[in-house]
């Protein structure tokens, strides 16, 4: 049987090629990376449209080509029922759609004024008016399911698609010194202490730095 390959693009750039990654990791599936060419000129196009989905992050598995990170979610979700990416209980379930649905669609002013850059760290950033209220609504997630739920992750002891979701979050909130509470600061380390995401960091370190246009969300 072929092995899976999931096309992705920069790790220090390319917030949705985590999402993709993360949730194959947490699913356990066996897979390459096949990265995409950062010189096509098709491709840069594509990345800074913002798109969701598009051509990367894609799963080619078993003669199925599943693109944009909701449906990677749940395609994994099927083949791989007992790794538990979405919560057991039918109505925590609905919350963990809910929230991974809403940062899936949403949030297009965060990614504009605050692009993910693993690399960078700045002491303080100006974060523009249009884009506060997106701070505060993601703060306002991770409190709730926090408070709901008893962390370490935002649906308790194991991560979740959610986690997966808002991972990308927590770089840009690095990045950018954005200060957030004592609580919502230790499950940003929680992420960073995940070992899926500290090798994601380690790869994007060591990317070259020549992807100079590109520092836009994507």
């Amino acid at each position: 049987m072929e092995k899976a390959k999931l096309t992705i693009s920069s790790k220090n750039y390319s917030s949705w090629s985590l999402r993709g990654w993360l949730l194959c990791r947490m699913a356990g599936l066996d897979f390459e990376e096949v990265p995409v060419d950062m010189d096509d000129p098709e491709m840069r196009q594509e990345l800074l449209l913002l798109s969701p989905s598009v051509r990367v992050p894609r799963l080619t598995h078993n003669g199925a080509s599943v693109w944009d990170t909701l449906a990677i979610a749940g395609y994994l979700n099927e083949l791989f029922p007992q790794a538990n990416l979405y919560p057991e209980d039918i109505l925590v379930r609905a919350h963990c759609r809910s929230v991974t649905g809403e940062m899936h669609s949403g949030f297009q002013n965060l990614r504009s004024a605050l692009p993910m850059n693993i690399k960078a760290k700045h002491k303080s950033f100006k974060i523009f008016t249009g884009a506060r209220p997106d701070v505060e609504r993601i703060k306002e997630i991770w409190s709730e399911c926090l408070n709901a739920y008893g962390g370490p992750f935002l649906f308790g002891k194991q991560p979740t698609v959610a986690d997966a979701m808002y991972a990308p979050v927590c770089t840009r909130f690095r990045t950018y010194a954005v200060e957030l509470e004592p609580e919502l600061q230790a499950y940003c380390e929680t992420i960073f202490d995940w070992e899926p995401m500290k090798e994601w960091i380690e790869g994007a370190l060591a990317e070259p730095d020549e992807i100079i246009e590109l520092e836009v969300e994507f």
